[in-house]
């Protein structure tokens, strides 16, 4: 199963050398923490905590980020548990961990977007140096995060009106120097519902573009994954375990810590998914819930107006399984209902 990790993984003899990220300095056999700090501009400064755990041996500098949407609570407290579980002496190489991208929207419990701009937090990648908050923030993790780490997974799942059910996201993008070593992290994470992305392979990117941390890693050359694990806002024992098991799998995998690590044996490909958005305001019930199989046309919930009177059903625009569906009434015109994934064996893909 893992007979191609050995191509790919970045590993060397020694000691490691002390790796600085932000004002977080770690020596070879330490754990460091500190802040990423964003200068001010046209808005206000930020800081963003950072931990580095430095492997008492060299190997592979994985990056471990979450809280890009500061509501999605399980990603945060996974990550936040995760950097005082692992012990510096076992580790190979270094972990990078970011477990709160954007404060501003953890304090003010704010889904989504940054309040600080209203821009989305995971959109904007690579950012600019003189942008607003979300944009510097960007920058700055790109510079500081991406371009030091040879591996990253980003953590999200759950925002305040998501109910969702774990699954994976894992890019098909046509390098295999790419492709190989993240289908073995995906497949090592231990989820076994995988999304395929399929971003143009070796495309140039037209001027100016922006896209999330995953896909900048790659456009970068860095094998990356993402994860989803949680439930409207909630931050369930069930999910923040699953979500730092599957980060120390990966870790296992890439021979950074000891331990064998067994892959998912029998993978639900997901070869795209089809958002569903409302075309009314008003009161949503929801009908369907995270990994029900549903056909294309049935009722997976309806809207009524602020009287009670349906004035919209809600049906599926495809057959295949719900990943996650709203789970507060509050609705408007044009807001994300749920996404329904298609199967990749009913759509030829996998």
């Amino acid at each position: 199963m893992y007979k191609f990790a050995g191509l790919f993984l970045i590993l060397t003899v020694g000691h490691a050398a002390d790796l600085t990220v932000g004002t977080a300095v770690a020596k070879s056999g330490q754990r460091a923490t500190g802040f990423i700090q964003v200068s001010a501009g046209a808005d206000a400064a930020a800081s963003i905590p950072v931990i580095v755990i430095n492997g008492a041996s060299a190997g592979p500098k994985l990056a471990l980020v979450a809280g890009s949407h500061g509501t999605e609570y399980a990603s945060i407290v996974a990550l936040s548990k995760l950097a005082q579980s692992v012990d510096p002496a076992q580790l190979k190489g270094a972990l990078v961990i970011v477990p709160l991208v954007n404060v501003a929207s953890f304090l003010q419990k704010v889904p989504h977007l940054n309040p600080i701009d209203n821009k989305n937090m995971n959109r904007l990648y690579p950012g600019k140096p003189d942008g607003t908050q979300t944009e510097r923030t960007s920058w700055e993790i790109g510079k500081q995060v991406v371009e030091k780490c040879d591996y990253l997974i980003d953590l999200h799942g759950g925002d305040l009106d998501e109910n969702l059910r774990r699954y994976t996201y894992w890019a098909d993008t046509g390098n295999p120097k790419l492709d190989a070593p993240s289908k073995g992290m995906v497949l090592a994470f231990g989820f076994d519902h995988i999304v395929i992305q399929r971003p143009r392979a070796n495309a140039p990117r037209p001027p100016g573009a922006t896209s999330a941390i995953s896909r900048f890693a790659q456009d970068r050359g860095k094998p990356s994954i993402t994860a989803e694990a949680g439930h409207a806002g909630t931050s369930s024992t069930e999910d923040v375990d699953a979500l730092m098991r599957g980060c120390t799998n990966v870790m296992r995998f890439l021979k950074m810590l000891p331990g064998t690590v067994v892959p998912v044996e029998k993978p639900l490909w997901i070869a795209r998914y089809s958002t569903v958005v409302s075309e009314q305001e008003g009161i949503f019930y929801p009908l369907a819930v995270p990994e029900e199989y549903v056909q294309k046309g049935a009722k997976i919930g309806y809207v009524t107006n602020y009287f009670g009177q349906t004035i919209w059903d809600v049906t599926s625009p495809i057959s295949g399984v719900v990943l996650y569906i709203c789970a507060v009434p509050s609705m408007k015109k044009g807001d994300s209902i749920g996404y329904i994934g298609e199967l990749a064996d009913a759509a030829g893909a996998q």
